[in-house]
């Protein structure tokens, strides 16, 4: 059976954060990426892309999906923020895991994920800036790739390559080519060779 993504994305979605990670886990991994919305209402990305979800995000069952993926977005720091303890709690509960990328982490600080687990995100001030209650300061990872512990999958922004492959090797889909594959992505950022 094929593996399967709940990807969530909120109105406001950062539209190149998960972008590769779905179209790998599709087109490379064959797995089914299905996109999930607070309500399941229709959003609209930063960019003017706008999407039709397939159901709403507050009813996903670990049952039926391999990771639970929340996209970053500029609704993360604002009152509108939704909650989502009793998904993601759901998904921790059954072993299966969590990802966070960009101002998505905030969820998962408020949620006290990432008090007990090493983590990254947008910059090491901001969850105690925005989560007064956050107690991970010393697992703070200030790197720019991806950070996976215990089922829980972090990236700043700026990292959705290292968050696409950290996800897939997270539900059993990694391999060295397809880390030789996603690593390309990266070549841009290599010094020009004369």
């Amino acid at each position: 059976m094929a593996k399967r993504l709940a990807i969530l994305l909120t109105e406001g979605y950062a539209d190149w954060e998960c972008g590769l990670l779905m179209a790998t886990a599709r087109g490379d991994c064959g797995a089914e990426t299905v996109v999930l919305t607070p309500g399941g209402t229709g959003v609209t990305s930063l960019g003017g892309v706008s999407i039709t979800s397939a159901g709403a995000v507050e009813a996903v069952s670990p049952d039926d999906f391999d990771v639970l993926v929340l996209c970053g977005g500029t609704i993360w720091q604002s009152h509108a923020a939704p909650d989502l303890s009793a998904p993601v709690g759901r998904f921790v509960a059954a072993g299966k895991p969590v990802a966070g990328i960009c101002d998505a982490t905030l969820e998962l600080a408020r949620l006290g994920l990432l008090d007990d687990r090493a983590h990254t995100g947008n910059f090491s001030g901001q969850m105690k800036q925005v989560v007064p209650a956050y107690r991970g300061e010393a697992l703070y990872r200030n790197q720019p790739q991806a950070v996976r512990d215990r089922g829980v999958i972090t990236a700043s922004g700026a990292a959705p390559v290292s968050f696409a492959r950290e996800i897939l090797d997270a539900i059993g889909l990694g391999s060295d080519e397809l880390s030789g594959y996603l690593g390309m992505y990266g070549d841009e950022h290599r010094p020009a060779s004369a």
